[in-house]
């Protein structure tokens, strides 16, 4: 600032000298009142100066006022900025870490001391035969009420809901027809499927995911729950969850125990990974595939042993099951039921 006063001083004065100079010299003749003139231009010349050096002062003074008045919006601007950036980075960057956290299961939240403390008993699933006047499956009502607690479902509602369900061991050909017929009727499956599966039929797993249907684990290796301790039966869940989940994005919430085996230890171990334990209240034998029963007397034995809130379990490696699908289909709606999508979890 004083370095600016300065200059304009000097440009002053230089104005003044150079103005003198002038007259001086367009003055050449003796001049009785040239020390008047000489006085007046002196004093001119310092009303000049302090106008100059008055209205420099003022626009020093607004230059720099502007120039204070533009930096804060300036700052702001640049706050804003960065503020967006790193709200933009943290937002990212929760993604990002929900995305990781969603990934796995948690395997730190099982609580193994509340779960020794029940049963190791192993038991087997089967809907049994004796019904209620609804022509639901006695024991599975009664299982239900037993062992619901533990997210274990034997049968739904007594409602006109049912729900469908595969099973897939292994690929043998006929899971891309019953997608087929089920996408042509609108009807919502559950598949469960195994990491072997999983990874000999992407394709399929895809399929299953964007048209609409659940995709169920049915562990790694397909053993027999109880029978594995309890530190492998976290492995054969998560394990699939998380190739599921990192291949497919995809978070698999439905449980169904090999061969129907379980105990009450592992329905709470699965209840404790966030699972539901999906059994099921209408099976037949369909899985032998080199002594598939007859067409016409399987769609007659299923769509007899309808009933509300019925889970069936069917295999996809059967070639009755895929000949008989979309008429079992249509005869169980002409009845009035719905396939509702299982969402549990």
């Amino acid at each position: 600032m004083k370095k600016l006063r300065l200059l304009v001083l000097v440009l002053a004065i230089g104005m003044i000298f150079t103005s003198c100079s002038t007259k001086d010299k367009n003055n050449t003749s003796s001049n009785p009142t040239g020390s008047g003139v000489v006085s007046d231009i002196v004093s001119g010349g310092k009303d000049i100066v302090s106008g100059i050096e008055s209205g420099s002062e003022k626009v020093v003074s607004g230059i720099e006022s502007g120039v204070e008045s533009m930096i804060p919006g300036d700052r702001d601007h640049d706050n804003s900025t960065e503020n967006s950036r790193i709200a933009s980075e943290n937002a990212s960057n929760d993604a990002s870490l929900d995305a990781a956290a969603n990934a796995n299961i948690n395997k730190s939240q099982i609580d193994f001391s509340s779960i020794s403390s029940l049963s190791q008993e192993k038991h087997g699933w089967g809907q049994g035969v004796d019904v209620d006047n609804d022509n639901r499956p006695i024991s599975c009502t009664q299982f239900q009420d037993k062992y619901g607690s533990l997210n274990a479902h034997f049968i739904e509602e007594n409602d006109k809901n049912i729900y469908l369900t595969f099973d897939e061991g292994y690929e043998n050909g006929y899971t891309a027809q019953i997608l087929d017929i089920l996408k042509e009727k609108k009807c919502p499956a559950v598949f469960f499927v195994t990491m072997p599966y999983v990874k000999e039929n992407p394709d399929l797993i895809k399929r299953m995911i964007d048209e609409g249907h659940t995709v169920g684990n049915h562990s790694v290796n397909h053993p027999s729950m109880p029978t594995v301790g309890l530190e492998q039966a976290v492995e054969e869940i998560t394990q699939l969850h998380d190739y599921v989940k990192e291949e497919f994005q995809y978070n698999m919430t439905l449980f169904r125990p090999p061969m129907g085996e379980w105990s009450e230890q592992t329905l709470a171990l699965t209840k404790q990974l966030g699972y539901e334990s999906l059994f099921w209240s209408f099976a037949y034998k369909d899985w032998e595939t080199d002594n598939q029963p007859d067409p016409t007397t399987s769609l007659e034995k299923i769509t007899k042993a309808v009933h509300p809130g019925a889970i069936y379990l069917l295999h996809a490696v059967s070639s009755t099951n895929t000949a008989i699908l979309g008429d079992f289909i249509d005869q169980i709606r002409n009845q009035g039921y719905v396939f509702a999508s299982y969402e549990k979890a």
